[in-house]
C-alpha cells in the first residue's frame, strides 16, 4: 500500500528517471494534479493507468478516499504537472494524511525547477532558502518579505509570468537592488537564464512574459546588528515634524517591518 511521490520532467521528457518509469508502470493508479496533462506523459511512455484527480483547489475534499484506497492495499503514484509533488504543488496534504494513517510514503526523486535554478545561479552562498510562491495578500506578502530580507542565503521563489515584473520591483524595494537570476522555461525549447540586478531584470521583463518562472536572489550582505535606539530616534524626529504614524511606517518599510514601526510611532505619540 505505498504512496510513491514521483518527480516528473519540468519540460524535457528525457529527464524522467528510469525508476520513475518503473514505478508508474507498476502502480495500481496515478494520483495527478491534472489528469489530462499527466495523461500525455503516460501516453508518451506507452502506459495506461487509471487516474485519480487531485487538483489544488479541491485537495482537502479528495484526500480521505485516496488514503482509504491506500489502506485497502492499493499502491499509488502521486505526480503533479511538472517537477516534484508537494513542493509548492498539490500533494502535501495527501502526504501528511497518508503518514498519519500509517501508510508508507516513498520518494522517487527527479527534476526540480528550484534545484535546477539554484545550481546555475553562480552566487557564492552555499545554501539557499526556498520561499515557494509569495503570498498574494498585502499584509502576508509584506510579512514574508520582512522575514527573508535579512537572510544571508540565496533566496529562491516561484512566480507567475503575469506578476514577474511587479515581484522583482517589490523584491528590490524590500531587499535592495541585489544581483538575481530569473530562470524561465527551464529544460524547454525557449529556456532563458536572465542575470542582473533586480531593477535590471524588472526592465528586461517589462514586456509580455510566458512560461514557468524561478527567481533566485543573492543573499543579504553581512551587517552590524541594528541599534533599536536609532529607529526610535528616527520615529521621534518624524513625529516632531508632524508626520502621522501611518506615514512613518510607510516611509521606513524598506528598512523595518511596517507593523513594528507603526506600533512604535503610536506608542511614542501617546507618550508625547
Amino acid at each position: 500500500m505505498p504512496l510513491y511521490v514521483v518527480a516528473t520532467p519540468i519540460g524535457n521528457l528525457r529527464d524522467l528517471t528510469e525508476r520513475a518509469r518503473e514505478v508508474l508502470a507498476a502502480c495500481d493508479a496515478v494520483v495527478a494534479e491534472d489528469t489530462r496533462h499527466s495523461g500525455q506523459l503516460l501516453k508518451h511512455l506507452g502506459l495506461q493507468k487509471p487516474f485519480i484527480s487531485l487538483p489544488a483547489f479541491d485537495e482537502g475534499a479528495r484526500v480521505e478516499p485516496i488514503v482509504k484506497r491506500l489502506l485497502s492495499g492499493a499502491s499509488l503514484a502521486l505526480v503533479t504537472d511538472a517537477g516534484t509533488p508537494a513542493v509548492s504543488d498539490p500533494g502535501s496534504l495527501l502526504v501528511r494524511e497518508a503518514i498519519a494513517a500509517g501508510v508508507q510514503v516513498i520518494p522517487v526523486p527527479g527534476a526540480s525547477a528550484v534545484i535546477a535554478a539554484v545550481s546555475v545561479s553562480g552566487f557564492s552562498e552555499g545554501r539557499f532558502h526556498f520561499a515557494g510562491f509569495l503570498p498574494r495578500k498585502g499584509s502576508a506578502r509584506e510579512e514574508m518579505l520582512n522575514e527573508i530580507k535579512h537572510l544571508r542565503s540565496q533566496l529562491a521563489l516561484y512566480e507567475s509570468p503575469q506578476r514577474l515584473r511587479e515581484t522583482l520591483l517589490e523584491l528590490k524595494a524590500a531587499l535592495g537592488d541585489r544581483a538575481a537570476v530569473v530562470a524561465r522555461e527551464l529544460t524547454k525549447v525557449h529556456e532563458e537564464l536572465a542575470r542582473g540586478t533586480l531593477s535590471e531584470l524588472a526592465d528586461h521583463f517589462s514586456r509580455e512574459v510566458r512560461g514557468e518562472i524561478v527567481i533566485v536572489v543573492s543573499g543579504a550582505a553581512e551587517s552590524e546588528p541594528e541599534d533599536p535606539r536609532e529607529l526610535e530616534q528616527e520615529v521621534r524626529e518624524r513625529l516632531a515634524r508632524g508626520e502621522r504614524p501611518k506615514e512613518i511606517a510607510e516611509a521606513l518599510s524598506g528598512q523595518h517591518a511596517k507593523r513594528t514601526v507603526y506600533q512604535l510611532a503610536l506608542r511614542l505619540k501617546a507618550e508625547a
